[in-house]
C-alpha cells in the first residue's frame, strides 16, 4: 500500500512554484516596486520574529486540518466543498459550551465542547453524504448550498438568543472564560496548544490512509465504487464514515478557532479556510503528508505577505496572485507535462531518423 511519490508531480510543483514568483516579480516591478525587496520583506515578515512563526504555524494548523478533511472524502470520491459551513456550526456551538458551563472544571468543558463541535459538524456534513449515497444528489451542490445556511444560521444566533450582552459587538456570543482558552505557545503570537492535537489528528489521519487496510479500502471505493462494493466492501457505509467524519475534523477547527485564538464566535471566526484547505489539497493530490508541507508554505506566503505590506508598502494581494497562479498551473500540471514530454520524446525521434 505503500505509494512512492511522483517525480513528475514533484518537478511540476517547483516549477509552478518558481513561475508564480516569477510572474510576482513582473506584476511588482510594473507597479513601481522592486521585487527583490519586496520578496525580503515577505520572508522577514514570516520568519523575523518568534511571534511571526507562531502565526505561520496557527495558520498552518488550520490550513492542514482543513485540508485533511477535504481528504477525507476526497478518498472515498466525494467532494466535500461544505466545510466552511461545518466549522462556523463547530465553533459557534463550542463556544456555546463554555458559556453554559462556566464555572466547572476546564477537563470536563474542554472534552465536551470539543465533542460537541464534533458532532455539529459531523451531522451537518451527513446531511449531503446520505442525499449523495440514497438519492444520488450531488455533494458539490448540495454542500454549497448548505455553507450559506450554516452561515446565516450562526449569524442569527450570534445577533440574537446567543448576543454578547456587549451592544457595541453586533454579531458575537458571550466570551469564554479564560480558564477554557488553551494556553498559548509564543507570546503574541495566535498559537496554542491547540497545535499539539491538531499533529496527533494529522498523524493518525495519515497512518489510517497509508498504512491500514481502511485506508486501502477507501482507496479502492473512491477509484472504483463498482468493483469496490464487488469485492464486499461496504461502500455506502464508507463514504458516509467519511463524510461524518470529513465534517467532525472541520468542526474541530472551529472549536481550536475559538478556545486558542477568538475565545468568542464572531463572524470573522474563520475567512475561507476551508476553501484554502481545500485548494491546498487539491494541490496535494489529496495525499496526507504534502498536504502537512503545502499548508506550511501557504502559511508562510500568507504572513509574510502581511509583513510585507507593513515593511515594504507592498499590498499583500501579491500573495493572491502568487497561490492563484501555482492553483492554475497545478490543475494544468498534467496537459503541460504530458505536452512537454510529447515535446522531448518527438525531439528524440526527430534524432534518431536524422
Amino acid at each position: 500500500m505503500k505509494k512512492r511519490i511522483d517525480p513528475g508531480y514533484l518537478i511540476s510543483l517547483l516549477l509552478s512554484v518558481v513561475l508564480a514568483f516569477v510572474i510576482g516579480a513582473v506584476i511588482l516591478a510594473i507597479a513601481g516596486f522592486s521585487p527583490g525587496k519586496a520578496y525580503l520583506a515577505m520572508l522577514n515578515g514570516a520568519f523575523s520574529s518568534a511571534r511571526h512563526i507562531g502565526d505561520l504555524l496557527e495558520y498552518a494548523m488550520v490550513l492542514c486540518l482543513c485540508g485533511l478533511a477535504c481528504v477525507l472524502g476526497a478518498r472515498v470520491g466525494i467532494f466535500n466543498v461544505g466545510g466552511e459551513g461545518q466549522l462556523l456550526l463547530g465553533a459557534i456551538v463550542a463556544c456555546q459550551v463554555g458559556v453554559w458551563l462556566d464555572g466547572l472544571t476546564p477537563w470536563l468543558v474542554l472534552p465536551l465542547a470539543a465533542l460537541a463541535a464534533m458532532a455539529a459538524g459531523g451531522l451537518y456534513a451527513l446531511i449531503p453524504g446520505v442525499l449523495k449515497v440514497k438519492v444520488k444528489v450531488n455533494e458539490v451542490i448540495t454542500t454549497i448550498m448548505l455553507n450559506t445556511v450554516a452561515a446565516s444560521f450562526c449569524q442569527y444566533l450570534a445577533k440574537g438568543p446567543w448576543k454578547n450582552a456587549n451592544k457595541n459587538m453586533v454579531a458575537a456570543t458571550e466570551q469564554l472564560n479564560a480558564r477554557y482558552w488553551f494556553g498559548g505557545l509564543i507570546g503574541g503570537s495566535n498559537l496554542s496548544t491547540a497545535i499539539l492535537a491538531a499533529a496527533v489528528l494529522a498523524l493518525v489521519i495519515w497512518y489510517v490512509m497509508q498504512k491500514t487496510s481502511r485506508g486501502y479500502e477507501m482507496k479502492l471505493t473512491g477509484q472504483n465504487e463498482r468493483f469496490a462494493r464487488f469485492i464486499g466492501i461496504r461502500t455506502d457505509r464508507l463514504v458516509l464514515v467519511c463524510m461524518l467524519l470529513s465534517g467532525a475534523l472541520c468542526g474541530l477547527v472551529g472549536m481550536f478557532r475559538v478556545y486558542g485564538a477568538e475565545h468568542l464566535f464572531r463572524d470573522s471566526i474563520s475567512r475561507d479556510y476551508y476553501f484554502e484547505g481545500l485548494m491546498v489539497a487539491m494541490i496535494a493530490r489529496y495525499q496526507p503528508l504534502a498536504v502537512v508541507f503545502l499548508s506550511l508554505f501557504f502559511a508562510a506566503l500568507k504572513i509574510g505577505a502581511q509583513g510585507m505590506e507593513l515593511a515594504a508598502g507592498v499590498p499583500n494581494q501579491i500573495y493572491l496572485i502568487i497561490q492563484t497562479v501555482v492553483i492554475f498551473l497545478m490543475a494544468a500540471e498534467s496537459g503541460l507535462f504530458g505536452a512537454l514530454q510529447n515535446r522531448v520524446r518527438k525531439g528524440k525521434e526527430a534524432e534518431k531518423h536524422a
